[in-house]
């Protein structure tokens, strides 16, 4: 009776930790996140979306998520030292969005010092320096694709529309907002956008560019100065993000000139600003990045590292990356991603 009773006994420890093993056992966890400016208009909506989904998953799994947010404010050396303050404070993941792509050596070596998982996110970083440790992961979007959209919405806007051809030459004449000097994003985004908008059958011819660093008020500022240089030349302004398209805007509307003879303007990012800027006719189009979904996405592999549950969810390319599509958006289905828009928020 004896032995039977402690294999009994034994049986219950077994079956105990087998019932148990995937299952949540964590109270809390704690979750640190720094972002290159807060004042980008996109990073601002993708972390609003971030924190709903981590309150989301706190409801639905009784396991208390703390959230810490800090800005670089456009530094990396802040943003170094913002890693480590987030490591001493005990944080079980800490999600970057970095400041210099290329620079992410400090941040890496911090966290494998510490054993702590790094999840960049937005601005991916080179693929090398993503392999240098197995705990760094990438969750954002190609942006390639975005390019090759923003120049298909280009190439539709200026085929289908008599009057974006100013002076009739059946070529168009366009200027590029770009974003930051030298980043990937919009070397990326200001390529394939000009080479699809040629490939869709546009003939084209650059005015002139300007860095406006992803800012509204700085491509405004820009855009003053090419618009005084170039004026009615210009038939097509294509802008690396929504905020540099809208920053065009204004500098229309500064300059007084009339809607009808505003040249066509197209962005990317889908930013709630954006999406109404195409509704209202104001922007031919825009291309959606999803920033609720890159937020989902970004918890759920968060929440599965701290736990070590809930990795059914999390879909892993090469073990390191989650990349969420791009869409085309114009005022017809603009509509659409509004509701998209709606639903996170609830």
């Amino acid at each position: 009776m004896r032995r039977y009773g402690i294999l009994a006994l034994a049986a219950v420890f077994f079956l105990s930790g087998c019932g148990s093993r995937g299952e949540n056992v964590v109270k809390s966890i704690k979750i640190g996140v720094t972002v290159y400016d807060q004042y980008d208009t996109f990073i601002t909506g993708l972390m609003d979306s971030f924190t709903a989904c981590a309150a989301q998953k706190e409801e639905e799994t009784g396991v208390a998520i703390n959230l810490e947010v800090m800005d670089a404010a456009g530094s990396q050396s802040t943003q170094n030292e913002q890693v480590q303050t987030l490591i001493e404070r005990g944080c079980d993941i800490i999600c970057v969005n970095l400041v210099d792509r290329t620079e992410p050596t400090t941040i890496t070596d911090m966290a494998e010092k510490n054993d702590t998982p790094i999840i960049f996110f937005n601005r991916e970083l080179v693929e090398e320096d993503l392999e240098r440790w197995e705990k760094l992961y990438y969750v954002g979007a190609d942006a390639f694709e975005s390019g090759v959209m923003e120049g298909e919405l280009a190439a539709d806007a200026f085929l289908q529309s008599e009057s974006a051809d100013k002076n009739g030459d059946g070529i168009c004449q366009y200027i590029v907002l770009e974003g930051e000097a030298g980043h990937q994003d919009s070397i990326v985004r200001t390529e394939y956008s000009i080479n699809t908008m040629m490939e869709q059958g546009v003939e084209a011819e650059k005015l002139g560019y300007a860095i406006a660093n992803w800012n509204r008020a700085q491509a405004q500022t820009k855009t003053a100065s090419l618009y005084a240089q170039f004026g009615d030349e210009i038939e097509m302004i294509l802008a690396n993000n929504d905020d540099m398209a809208l920053g065009a805007i204004d500098a229309l509307k500064a300059a007084g000139v009339s809607e009808e003879d505003w040249p066509v303007i197209v962005g990317i990012d889908g930013t709630d600003v954006g999406l109404e800027a195409v509704q209202n006719g104001e922007m031919a189009g825009t291309v959606y990045n999803d920033k609720e979904g890159q937020a989902l996405e970004m918890l759920k592999l968060a929440y599965a590292l701290a736990t070590d549950s809930g990795w059914e969810e999390v879909d892993l390319e090469d073990g390191k990356y989650i990349r969420l599509p791009y869409s085309k958006v114009t005022a017809e289905n603009a509509g659409e991603f509004e509701d998209i828009r709606g639903e996170s928020d609830s």
